[in-house]
């Protein structure tokens, strides 16, 4: 069984020198464990110890991708220039090894048609299987028709997007995640529950403002298993006469969105994905290195899920190779 992880991240030094030099308005809380720590030094990473963690974990392949919030909130020149560098040492490293990564593309979403262009390049040149965006660009959240060209670009190359979570804005962490001290309070508005209301918050925004009937072969990833949205789809489905949508909003985590545990190796979660979206929309991820996967753990929640034995294979590996084949190159 080839197990392909979907969310595993890394950091160049340029982009960790340019997150310091922001503005503390514009810096993501993740800033603290990608620059400090064991966390920082793995993200740097692209040689034994990597290996090693993949090999412990019972990970065949990597899916890299630049750790939050990418580029994102970076001044428009600078992020043109570090999606560049960002990409093309990616495509180095996974030309070096093409057996144990593969990698997602960093995009500069504050000049949108610049990260289209480069989206293009990143399929076609590189040999990049689509990109990792996040769900705001500063201030701007990316369902805004500024950012369509991306979503056309990804349409048109048939490239998946990873929506990945990011800090909530400073605002919101102030009013709902704030009051307990600094280390609870930022635990609170990132990994407790923060990130993951703040991203599916982004996952229903891209349904509601009609995106995918624009583009309708377009393909979202949602980590951590839907990003809370999956478990009140139910009652999320009253949005859809209400926002004048084409089919139930559930319909849409169907056809457009792909979901993935990010390392909550949870088999509750995962009996409750497949009956609502089915087997051949899951795929797999660890969330390296921001959660510990023990020995064994990725090949052991597969292995002894209740699956059959062709489910098992598509979640670990075969739908993400279906997703991959189907990318526009050339």
């Amino acid at each position: 069984m080839n197990i392909i992880g979907l969310e595993e991240h890394f950091v160049t030094r340029e982009v960790v020198d340019a997150w310091r030099a922001l503005d503390p308005e514009w810096q993501d809380l993740a800033l603290t464990p990608s620059t400090q720590g064991d966390s920082a030094r793995r993200l740097a990473d692209f040689g034994e110890e990597r290996l090693a963690a993949m090999a412990r974990a019972g990970v065949d392949v990597q899916v890299l991708s630049l750790s939050t919030p990418g580029v994102q909130n970076l001044a428009p020149a600078e992020a043109v220039a570090l999606q560049t560098a960002a990409n093309d040492t990616l495509a180095e490293v996974t030309r070096a090894r093409p057996g144990s990564f593969q990698g997602l593309a960093t995009l500069a979403t504050p000049r949108p048609a610049a990260a289209a262009a480069e989206l293009e390049r990143a399929v076609t040149t590189l040999g990049l299987d689509g990109a990792m965006v996040f769900g705001r660009t500063r201030d701007r959240n990316m369902d805004e028709p500024e950012f369509w060209p991306i979503y056309e670009a990804a349409d048109a190359l048939r490239a998946p997007l990873h929506l990945h979570p990011q800090s909530p804005p400073p605002a919101v962490r102030g009013a709902y995640y704030s009051g307990y001290g600094a280390r609870v309070d930022a635990a609170l508005a990132t990994h407790g529950i923060g990130w993951h209301h703040d991203s599916g918050v982004q996952v229903l925004r891209l349904i509601l403002s009609g995106v995918f009937d624009r583009f309708p072969d377009l393909q979202v990833i949602v980590g951590h298993w839907g990003e809370m949205v999956l478990f009140y789809l139910d009652r999320i489905d009253s949005l859809t006469e209400v926002a004048g949508l084409r089919r139930p909003v559930s319909d849409y985590f169907r056809t457009n969105i792909h979901l993935a545990p990010s390392g909550i190796l949870s088999r509750r979660y995962l009996r409750w994905a497949t009956e609502l979206v089915g087997v051949d929309r899951i795929l797999f991820s660890t969330d390296y290195p921001f959660v510990s996967t023990p020995p064994g753990g990725a090949r052991d929640f597969l292995t002894q899920a209740p699956l059959g034995d062709a489910d098992r294979l598509k979640i670990a590996s075969g739908n993400w190779d279906r997703l991959r084949a189907a990318i526009r190159r050339g």
